[in-house]
């Protein structure tokens, strides 16, 4: 069963875990420095949000699966669309282990689709460099995603 997926950037992430915390009646799943997540079943939703990169607002929207097939069916379903795709493979980011893709609405919403794999204890292990970690999870400008990401970032989920 997939789990809608919606990413936010945040100014102040201790006041804004506080808040959600109580809108969600829940405290986050994950919660590091820079990042927290609740993972929701009534509704069920990956809510994220973070401390790193854009202006504060909604980021990015997506579907989490439960297994590849259902990651299968959403990249069949956006390449039926007609959809560019930006397939990032097995990835890692927001401190876990994902195979992943994106696409972009004619609006230019980014919507990541992904199957989460494993939790990993750094925010991304591909980046030696902490200020490179910050280019992960949404697609930048000029990345082959059909129409531009309005106000892209270099953040993560």
């Amino acid at each position: 069963m997939k789990r809608f997926h919606v990413h936010v950037h945040v100014e102040d992430l201790a006041k804004s875990v506080a808040f959600y915390s109580k809108l969600f009646a829940a405290q986050p799943t994950r919660l590091e420095g820079d990042y927290a997540k609740w993972m929701l079943d009534d509704p069920r939703i990956n809510f994220a949000i973070s401390s790193r990169g854009g202006q504060p607002g909604v980021d990015h929207l997506g579907f989490q699966t439960d297994d590849a097939a259902e990651l299968a069916e959403l990249k069949a379903r956006a390449k039926d669309a007609d959809m560019a795709l930006l397939d990032e493979g097995t990835t890692t980011c927001c401190y876990a282990q994902s195979e992943k893709h994106w696409v972009t609405d004619p609006q230019g919403v980014a919507w990541e689709h992904f199957h989460t794999l494993a939790d990993i204890p750094t925010f991304n292990q591909k980046a030696a460099d902490p200020a490179a970690a910050t280019a992960c999870c949404t697609p930048s400008r000029g990345k082959p995603v059909g129409i531009p990401v309005k106000g892209a970032s270099t953040s993560c989920c």
